[in-house]
């Protein structure tokens, strides 16, 4: 990869990523009640996963996050008995999903444009490749616990097929998104040291509270994993209400200083699920306020911002509008 498409080299000013891939599906008419959620989507109606792609692309999103969230390799298998390859095939598909919205997108922006003009669009354009935790495996909301234990190369190897198949259909960096625990951390850092050292990756975590993450690991000791891996280029927080997210990226704010990593956040539309009456309770955070929360991440040092369930593109809009004003646009 030219490292004028590395993530890492457009981060010094904001970068708008997309919103709620499974919710906002939901809105385009799928039906996402099974144990695969919006990865069954990529098997029934992949032209809707481009769809939600290209929407936030239109909408000032500048990353767009696969649907391979809940697409591991274990997941598939139980669910569908996909055979290995199998699998692969269906996380590469979420991948081209990805790269067809963005090049569409691409093309429906280039008329006009001179080819430098071009390359430089399609430089400021990328794919992240969810990563979800082994709790979205397990299906029990553990995602926002971290109450599992799994030995760390059983951990590794639960991870490693989905990353190789992310990897192969060339996506720009890793998400790996909605971690609870230390654990699956230490074990994912180790995973990329060992097989992917040449791929970027961000750590996104769901939180107890604005100084631990689910499982109750400090964020002290959280920043401080990533101290030997440059290759994580961004540390934050994703799928957690949006006004813990400021508190957290407060806590961790003096403990990026002087480290490489940039700090990411994507939180909740300021709704909250009900596990057990299965609905969303409560308000969206949108329109003014949410510009006034979009400003107040950026000023609490989060340069990778977008929305994670129930934000919508126009949603990503407002925030594009607000950081475009940081010129990173």
């Amino acid at each position: 990869m030219a490292d004028s498409h590395k993530l890492s080299a457009h981060l010094d000013a904001p970068v708008i990523l997309d919103g709620a891939l499974a919710t906002y599906l939901e809105t385009l008419g799928a039906d996402i009640s099974g144990a695969l959620w919006s990865a069954d989507i990529l098997l029934q109606n992949p032209s809707l996963i481009k769809q939600t792609h290209l929407d936030y692309y239109r909408a000032g999103a500048q990353v767009a996050i696969t649907a391979s969230y809940q697409a591991s390799l274990a997941g598939l298998s139980k669910s569908l008995n996909l055979s290995e390859e199998q699998g692969k095939d269906v996380v590469r598909r979420s991948v081209h999903l990805a790269q067809e919205a963005r090049d569409e997108w691409i093309e429906e922006q280039a008329k006009g444009l001179s080819d430098a003009e071009k390359s430089k669009l399609r430089n400021r354009l990328f794919v992240a490749g969810s990563v979800g935790p082994y709790g979205a495996f397990l299906a029990n909301g553990s995602e926002y616990r971290g109450d599992y234990k799994l030995e760390k190369e059983d951990m590794k190897a639960f991870h490693r097929g989905r990353i190789q198949a992310l990897v192969d259909a060339g996506v720009d960096v890793l998400a790996c998104e909605t971690i609870p625990s230390l654990g699956e951390t230490e074990a994912l850092i180790e995973l990329l040291q060992e097989d992917f050292r040449d791929t970027e990756a961000w750590f996104a975590f769901t939180l107890r509270d604005a100084e631990h993450i689910s499982d109750g690991t400090p964020l002290s000791r959280i920043a401080a994993l990533f101290d030997n891996t440059p290759q994580v280029i961004a540390v934050g927080f994703n799928c957690v209400p949006d006004d813990i997210s400021l508190a957290a990226l407060k806590a961790l704010k003096p403990l990026q200083e002087g480290r490489r990593w940039k700090m990411i956040v994507y939180p909740n539309s300021g709704e909250q699920w009900n596990a057990a009456a299965r609905e969303w309770e409560g308000r969206r955070t949108e329109g003014g306020q949410l510009a006034v929360k979009t400003r107040q991440w950026a000023d609490a040092g989060a340069v990778l911002v977008g929305g994670c369930c129930r934000t919508t593109p126009q949603d990503i809009t407002v925030m594009r509008d607000v950081l475009a004003e940081e010129g990173g646009l």
